[in-house]
C-alpha cells in the first residue's frame, strides 16, 4: 500500500490546497501544514466532505432493489447487482475503498498534529474529538464492507483491512484482523468521548459529530459486536439528548431530512440520484409494507406502471447517517437479547405508533403484546427493513443476522447469492490490490 498511501497523501493535500488556498501552504515534501484552529477545522471539513456515498452501492447487493435494464446507467451497476466481484467489467462503479482512507488521512492530520499544535480549549477538544469519531466511523464502514462480519470466536484471525494511524509514506500497509480494527474503533470512540463537548449540532452543521452522534455510533458499533448491554446503554445516552420521532400521522415528511426532529448526523446519502433512475423497488421490499396502513409507503414509493420508483434519498437535504428511529429499534432489539421482552415491546410500540394509521396501530399493539421472543425478533428486523429502506443499512443488517439467500434477475437470467455466501464480504477493489500486493 506504499504507492497507495503516497497517492492518498498527495491527492488529499492537493484537494485541501485547492479548496483552502487562502490559508493552507504546501511544504516541499507535499504536506498540508495548517497552523490555526480555523485552518484545522477546514481540514476536517474536507474530511467530512469527501466521506463517500458507498451505501448506495451496498443497496444494489440486497433484496431492496431491482435493476431497470433499460437505464442508460445500468452498465455502471450491473456487476454489483449480480455480485460479479472477482472480474467485473472495467466500467463498473468501484466501492470507495480509497475514499474512506482519504477521510482517514484528514482525521489523522487533526489527531496527530492539531492535538499538539493548538492550545487546549473547548473548540480544540471538540475538533479533535470529532476527528477520532469520524476516523472510527470510516474504519467501521471499511471493516463491514471488506472484512468478515464480526464473530467474537474468529475475529482475531479473520482478515480485516489495513490500519493507518500515522501519516507515513514508508509504512507497510498490511491488513489487520477484524479484532484489531474493531479494537481501534472502540479506542477511537473512547478518545472521542473524552473530548467532544457539544451535545448536538445545530441544523446546517449537523454533518459534524456531537455527543449524541457519537453515542448513536457506539450503539450501532456494539450492536454489530453483539455486546447487547453496551449497545443499549449507548442508545439510552443518545435518547437522553434527543428522543423525538416524526409522527407521520401528523407530519407526512421524510424523517431522513437534515432538519428533521429525528436527525442526529446528516452526513451520508443512502441512495444517490445517479442510481435512482437505474433501479426500482424490488417486489420483496414492496411486499414488506402494508400499502394501506403503513404511512411510510406513500412517502417512500411512487407507482410506475406495475413497479415502484423510489422517492427516498437523492437530495442533499436527505443526508442521514444516524437518526432517532435507529435508537428505538436498537433499544428494542438489545432489550430483547437481554431477555427484557416487556421493555422491548414497549420500545417498539412507542416507535411504530408514529409510522402506522391510528386504526392499524390498535391492531398492531395487540399483536406485538402477544408475540413470543422469536416473533418479536422477526418483527423488529422487519421494522428495520421498512424504516431504513435504501438508507444503506440493509446490507450490513443482513451480514450481521441471517445472511439470507438472495436471487436477482437480469436480462432473463437468475443470479444467486446463497445463504452465508462468501460474497457477503466484498473483495478489495482491483486498483487497491494493484497498488498494494499485501491485500
Amino acid at each position: 500500500m506504499k504507492k497507495f498511501s503516497k497517492y492518498i497523501l498527495l491527492f488529499a493535500a492537493a484537494l485541501a490546497v485547492t479548496s483552502c488556498d487562502d490559508y493552507l501552504d504546501i511544504q516541499p515534501i507535499g504536506r498540508v501544514i495548517p497552523e490555526t484552529l480555523d485552518q484545522y477545522r477546514a481540514v476536517l471539513t474536507k474530511g467530512y466532505d469527501v466521506y463517500p456515498e458507498h451505501k448506495s452501492l451496498t443497496a444494489l447487493r440486497t433484496d431492496e432493489l431491482t435493476m431497470n435494464e433499460f437505464s442508460d446507467d445500468v452498465t455502471y451497476y450491473r456487476d454489483i447487482y449480480i455480485w460479479k466481484d472477482a472480474n467485473p467489467d472495467r466500467i463498473t462503479t468501484t466501492f470507495q475503498y480509497a475514499d474512506l482512507y482519504k477521510t482517514i488521512f484528514y482525521t489523522n492530520v487533526i489527531i496527530n498534529e492539531a492535538s499538539k499544535k493548538l492550545e487546549v480549549s473547548e473548540e480544540r477538544n471538540q475538533l479533535v474529538g470529532e476527528a477520532y469519531a469520524l476516523r472510527a466511523m470510516a474504519y467501521f464502514d471499511l471493516i463491514n464492507l471488506f472484512g468478515k462480519p464480526y464473530n467474537a470466536a474468529t475475529a482475531a484471525s479473520d482478515k480485516g483491512v489495513p490500519l493507518a494511524l500515522e501519516i507515513d509514506l514508508e509504512q507497510a500497509f498490511v491488513p489487520q484482523s477484524v479484532a484489531v480494527i474493531y479494537n481501534q474503533i472502540i479506542s477511537d470512540t473512547q478518545e472521542a468521548e473524552k473530548l467532544i463537548n457539544v451535545d448536538s449540532q445545530v441544523k446546517g452543521k449537523n454533518y459534524r459529530f456531537s455527543k449524541i452522534a457519537l453515542y448513536s455510533f457506539e450503539s450501532r458499533l456494539y450492536l454489530y459486536q453483539q455486546q447487547w448491554q453496551k449497545s443499549l446503554d449507548a442508545a439510552n445516552k443518545a435518547l437522553a439528548i434527543n428522543s423525538n420521532l416524526v409522527d407521520l400521522k401528523a407530519t407526512p415528511v421524510f424523517a431522513t431530512k437534515y432538519d428533521s426532529k429525528e436527525s442526529i448526523l446528516a452526513l451520508e446519502d443512502g441512495l444517490i440520484n445517479g442510481l435512482k433512475g437505474a433501479v426500482y423497488a424490488s417486489p420483496d421490499l414492496i411486499a414488506a409494507y402494508s400499502k394501506t396502513t403503513d404511512l411510510r409507503f406513500p412517502l417512500y414509493f411512487l407507482a410506475s406502471g406495475s413497479r415502484y420508483r423510489i422517492q427516498k434519498g437523492g437530495n442533499d437535504d436527505q443526508k442521514s447517517s444516524f437518526r432517532t428511529s435507529e435508537l428505538y429499534l436498537t433499544k428494542a432489539e438489545t432489550s430483547l437479547k437481554l431477555n427484557n421482552i416487556a421493555d422491548a415491546k414497549t420500545t417498539v410500540l412507542s416507535f411504530i405508533k408514529n409510522r402506522y394509521t391510528a386504526a392499524a396501530y390498535v391492531q398492531l399493539e395487540i399483536e406485538v403484546n402477544a408475540m413470543n421472543a422469536a416473533d418479536l425478533t422477526n418483527f423488529i428486523y422487519a421494522e428495520r427493513q421498512r424504516e431504513f429502506a435504501v438508507e444503506g443499512q440493509r446490507w450490513f443488517d443482513l451480514r450481521r443476522t441471517s445472511q439470507k439467500q438472495i436471487v436477482h434477475t437480469f436480462d432473463g437470467d437468475n443470479y444467486t447469492l446463497i445463504q452465508n455466501d462468501p460474497r457477503y464480504t466484498i473483495i478489495y477493489p482491483a486498483d487497491a490490490r494493484l497498488n498494494n500486493p499485501n491485500l
